[in-house]
């Protein structure tokens, strides 16, 4: 082998080497120190908004449990891992279930209770009725997606479509009573649009849709719930009680993975890999960015 040949593969398979223990020190970095989230939904409104990217620490979690009012992420709880070992282990830390952000209510060894009092919901931890005044007090409006589905946004009642503070708005786009899509809870203005209105309670409409553990029952989105968390256990709940699939749904999670303390940036976009919305969009992309949510601490 002529020697410019030798010195080429030698060349070649140090540049494979490096870049395997690149690949492997930032995997290491994301599993054991730090994460970036993006926000698929708008579970967490307004704190935390659809198209907004977040640092998590993941140190943090090494030296201590969350607390009360804290926002940690975690994975799907309802992810259907692989039996086989291997694999269940290359979806938990390579690519597997999403990652959910929501604010910590209840943590082990405490009581967590949902009510309904006059008509709105209200959750008492260890006896002591718990203020929230993180929760979102906004109206939630129908809107169609460009493929087709719908979602409720945040929305200022108070303000025009083109002044709206935290999603762009599309008049064309917004959601009028079609058949039998409205069910008791929504409610229809008298233009017909869709809308969710805070501070309104959730009730199972049957019993049987509550998951029942002993004393402990919760189940199918209700406000209405009781559970005593065991070691490990936190009892999660997004701050768009509206639009918020959490506790209340899938009950007690276990091993969160980060805190998440700090915004980075905010974009008003339903993509998951911003660079295919900048590439698409390369004028539009900059005019949604919420200049005003960069790198905030979140509370």
């Amino acid at each position: 082998m002529a020697p410019n040949t030798r010195a080429s593969n030698q060349t070649t398979w140090q540049t494979i080497r490096e870049f395997a223990v690149l690949l492997f020190l930032i995997f290491c970095v994301r599993t054991f120190f730090f994460g970036l989230y993006q926000v698929p939904s708008g579970s967490m409104e307004v704190t935390m908004l659809v198209g907004e990217r977040f640092f998590g620490d993941k140190i943090s979690m090494w030296l201590r449990s969350p607390q009360r009012g804290e926002i940690i992420a975690f994975n799907d709880v309802q992810y259907p891992y692989s039996s086989n070992s291997i694999l269940r282990l290359f979806q938990e830390y390579v690519w597997g279930p999403v990652n959910l952000t929501k604010r910590v209510i209840g943590v082990p060894g405490d009581r967590v209770r949902g009510v309904i009092e006059d008509g709105k919901p209200a959750i008492y931890v260890n006896d002591v009725r718990l203020e929230e005044p993180y929760l979102n007090p906004y109206s939630l409006l129908g809107v169609w997606k460009s493929n087709g589905e719908y979602k409720m946004v945040s929305y200022d009642l108070a303000l025009p479509y083109d002044q709206q503070k935290f999603y762009r708005i599309d008049p064309t786009m917004v959601m009028h009573v079609q058949g039998d899509m409205v069910n008791a809870d929504f409610m229809v203005t008298e233009d017909g649009r869709i809308l969710q209105l805070p501070g309104v309670a959730s009730i199972s409409h049957t019993r049987s849709a509550r998951m029942r553990h002993g004393k402990n029952y919760w189940g199918g989105g209700s406000d209405e719930f009781y559970i005593e968390l065991g070691p490990n256990q936190f009892w999660v709940m997004g701050d768009n009680r509206r639009g918020s699939k959490d506790s209340r749904a899938f009950g007690p999670i276990k091993d969160p993975h980060a805190l998440i303390r700090w915004r980075i940036w905010s974009h008003d976009s339903d993509e998951a890999w911003w660079i295919w919305d900048l590439i698409k969009h390369p004028i539009d992309f900059w005019t949604r960015m919420r200049w005003n949510r960069f790198f905030d601490v979140l509370r």
